[in-house]
Formats: structure tokens, C-alpha cells, sequence
């Protein structure tokens, strides 16, 4: 209605635009259900179209509503006619088209990695340098599979980090449907050990059975826990919480940082907390954590929906701190929804402790 009219004027125009109105209503809630659809000879193809249709319908309603406010805004200081109309009409979906591109490139290619240090007050001499290699928000499911997750464990094994983090949202699907495409993560290898805290989406997804699959796997869960680990004189508390949410799917799991920290010898030096989403920072911060390892926010994974991650949110992406407590969000290895990543590209993230 606002963009075929001004591009073609006619009855042509108005059928075309309503037949792509109508396929968008059918492909949009297919790519919303993707990680439901029953397996068949067309499912994984009507997920692609269904998905990449809804990342192309989002940023052509963004940019449609960007187009009539900067039309109000010219009709207000006189400047109005056909050719403004018209131009503007073709360049939203030429624009929308493009971004959803560049984005599907950005999506699909291997994350790139992301180095930070992080100072630690009173940082042991036998900890400098301790490092960990975090990965999250893979969303292994309809679009993301055995393959792509291959080559991410490669690039983590590659930067032989002392720790790996998985910090939630690993899965969309159930473990009957997902459990040949996970399998890589049995090669990840760290000295001190690969670790999983669960997130939002594992709770969709049958929880308690994707955490009997991470430990045949060989990944340590961390459900409201922790582990040690030592280096020469000195000791550094790896702890690991439920997502912030996990109460709503199941009480037992009701996430708790002081619970994850009860217990730490008193010579643990370094307290370093792995929990899916941002928001548990306070509590975190509250229970003596150092550094605390978030995922979640994909960091707004494509415009304009970054705006709204504060919404709910403390952080988007990157290095924070919450009073003593420093808090890294990443902006996920993989995507959810529209394989379309735009203005916030995937990572791997390589942590190092360095001294304050």
C-alpha cells in the first residue's frame, strides 16, 4: 500500500504487491516455526525461504517507516512531487534487498575472534594471562548445522585456550532432531575444560535432555556450581549459573550466583562466573564474582533492533562493569532467526586475565 503504488501506479502493480503481501503472511510464520516443521522432502527448504523472508520483511518495514517520516518531514518544508515518491519507493526494497544480503554473508561466514583482556586487581603471577575461549548463541537448528558448527570448533581449538565457556542458546530443536549436528563439541579441548550454562532457548527445547547430551559429550554443566582449577600457588573458581529465566520452566533450576560461588576455598584468588544473559551481573556482582561471561543480546544482530536490546538488558555488547565486577557480552558466535547479521558481527571470544 505505501510503496507499489508510487513505484507503478496501476492495477498490475497493486496484484503484484498483493501477491508478495500474501506470500510474506504464508513465509514469514514458517520461519518463526522453522525448528518445528516435521522432517520432510521439502521442510529444510520452506525454513531457508521462511527465515530469510522474515530477516527481508523486517528491514523493509523499518525502512518503509523511515520513508514516510522522511517524507512528512520534506512535505513540511514544501519539498514534495511524483520523482520523490517514486525514487524513494524504489530504493526502500532495493535497500532492504541489499542489507539482506551483506547480512546473509555476515551470518553464515565462520565468527571471527574477538580479543580481550581483562584487568584483575591483585592478579596472581601464575594467573597472567589465564585465558578462555567463550562461544555462544550458536542456535545449532534450522539453518545452523553439523558443518558450521565443525568449523567453529576448529577456530576455538585453534586459539588452545586454557578454559572454553559455552554460555547458553546453543540449540533450537529437540536432542532427537539435533544430536548428529552437536556432535562436534565433542572435539573441543581445553586444559581446564569445556563448560556449559544453559540458556533461555534450551529451556525451549528440552533442557534436562540437552544437559544429559552436553556431559555425554564430555562438557562440564554447570548448573548453580562451580569448578577449581589451579596454577602453581595460585587458584581460579570457574562458576556457572541457569539462565536468568530458568525458574519459569522449572523451579529447581531458578538461577543463583551466590549459590554457584557457595562452598570456594578461600584460597581461590579469581571469580569468574558464566551466566546467558547480562542481567544476572547484579546478583553476580553481589556474590563476589571478578568477571562474569554473558551472551544473549546477539549484540542486536541486525538494525534496528539493537535499540530495543537495552530495553531489557543492562548490556548490549562488550566490556562492562558493575561496581567491582567486570561483565563481557558477546555478541554470539552463530544467529538466531534470519541467517542476517548486519552492524553486529558473530564472534569467538578469546578472554585473557591480565593484572589491574
Amino acid at each position: 500500500m505505501r510503496l507499489f503504488p508510487a513505484i507503478a501506479p496501476g492495477v498490475v502493480a497493486g496484484t503484484v504487491g498483493v501477491l508478495l503481501l500474501a506470500l510474506s503472511w504464508v513465509l514469514v510464520p514458517l520461519g518463526l516455526r522453522a525448528h518445528t516443521l516435521k522432517r520432510g522432502k521439502w521442510s529444510e527448504q520452506l525454513a531457508w525461504a521462511g527465515l530469510i523472508a522474515m530477516g527481508y520483511f523486517s528491514s523493509l518495514l523499518v525502512l518503509t517507516l523511515l520513508r514516510d517520516v522522511t517524507l512528512a518531514l520534506l512535505w513540511v518544508i514544501g519539498v514534495n512531487g511524483w520523482l520523490v515518491h517514486h525514487d524513494s519507493a524504489v530504493l526502500v526494497p532495493l535497500t532492504a534487498l541489499a542489507v539482506t544480503l551483506v547480512g546473509f554473508v555476515n551470518a553464515r561466514r565462520v565468527a571471527r575472534v574477538v580479543k580481550v583482556e581483562v584487568p584483575i586487581e591483585n592478579l596472581p603471577d601464575a594467573l597472567n594471562g589465564y585465558s578462555i575461549a567463550q562461544i555462544s548463541d550458536i542456535h545449532v537448528g534450522p539453518t545452523i548445522k553439523r558443518p558450521y558448527l565443525n568449523a567453529i570448533v576448529n577456530h576455538v581449538n585453534a586459539l588452545k585456550a586454557d578454559a572454553i565457556a559455552i554460555t547458553g542458546d546453543l540449540v533450537d530443536g529437540s536432542v532427537q532432531r539435533l544430536k548428529m549436528h552437536t556432535e562436534p563439541l565433542q572435539r573441543l579441548s581445553a586444559r581446564d575444560g569445556t563448560f556449559f550454562v544453559t540458556g533461555n532457548h534450551e529451556y525451549y527445547s528440552g533442557a534436562e535432555e540437552w544437559i544429559a547430551e552436553m556431559r555425554r559429550l564430555g562438557l562440564t554443566v554447570l548448573l548453580n556450581e562451580h569448578v577449581v582449577r589451579v596454577r602453581g600457588d595460585a587458584a581460579l573458581m570457574i562458576a556457572g549459573v541457569t539462565d536468568y529465566t530458568a525458574h519459569h520452566f522449572q523451579q529447581s533450576h531458578k538461577s543463583d550466583p551466590h549459590a554457584a560461588a557457595a562452598g570456594a576455598p578461600d584460597y581461590v584468588r579469581v571469580r569468574i562466573l558464566l551466566a546467558h544473559q547480562p542481567r544476572s551481573a547484579h546478583a553476580a556482582a553481589e556474590a563476589g564474582f571478578h568477571l562474569q561471561l554473558s551472551g544473549h543480546t546477539h549484540g542486536g544482530q541486525f538494525f534496528p533492533w539493537n535499540l530495543f536490546v537495552p530495553l531489557q538488558q543492562p548490556f548490549v555488547a562488550g566490556l562492562n562493569r558493575v561496581r567491582d565486577l567486570w561483565v563481557y557480552t558477546s555478541r554470539g558466535t552463530g544467529y538466531w532467526g534470519p541467517p542476517k547479521r548486519f552492524g553486529a558481527p558473530s564472534e569467538i571470544t578469546l578472554v585473557r586475565l591480565v593484572p589491574a
